[in-house]
């Protein structure tokens, strides 16, 4: 029996995303960021019931300022004391899993997914999905691009604006495009 397109994605193998299991869950994401993003701010709230229903796991004390966008949300996985701030994007084709007290500026942008480098492949809509991992107490600044397949390390910093390309190590502070490591 063959995989359907959401197997394969969930599996790290080419996948087509042009697919309408996959577009069902990208819309009901699409319902909840809507709702998350119109909501009336809650003081002291948690992560909101939209999102904490969509995510694969969040732990407590969440905050998710909006406008936020995920693809599936069905991917992500937050620990405790998780801080985003306003405009952030998670495009969680692959698992991404944010560790206890993480916090990212505002625009921060998270990308699992890689399309083909084959043009008549591209537009078939194949991609692969790769994890996106951030560590305990990680700061990631405003603007920074988060590229496919990434870890960073448990109390990293991550320059405003930066792309990063490759692993970050654990206490590591890197900046620029491509991101590079920086004396602290």
């Amino acid at each position: 029996m063959s995989k359907t397109e959401r197997q394969k994605m969930q599996d790290g193998d080419w996948y087509r995303c042009q697919d309408s299991e996959l577009g069902a869950l990208q819309h009901k994401a699409r319902v909840a960021v809507h709702q998350h993003n119109t909501a009336a701010p809650d003081p002291g709230a948690q992560l909101s019931p939209p999102l904490a229903s969509l995510f694969a796991a969040h732990g407590e004390n969440c905050l998710i300022e909006a406008p936020f966008h995920c693809a599936y949300g069905i991917n992500i996985r937050l620990g405790r004391n998780v801080y985003m701030n306003a405009g952030c994007t998670i495009l969680d084709t692959a698992p991404v899993s944010i560790g206890d007290g993480t916090m990212l500026g505002p625009y921060v942008q998270i990308y699992c997914a890689q399309h083909h480098k084959d043009k008549d492949l591209r537009a078939k809509g194949l991609e692969i999905a790769h994890p996106v991992t951030l560590g305990a107490n990680v700061w990631i600044g405003g603007g920074a691009i988060i590229l496919p397949g990434v870890t960073i390390g448990d109390g990293a910093i991550v320059g405003a604006g930066a792309v990063v390309t490759k692993d970050v190590a654990a206490g590591e502070t890197v900046t620029g495009n491509p991101a590079r490591s920086r004396q602290r």
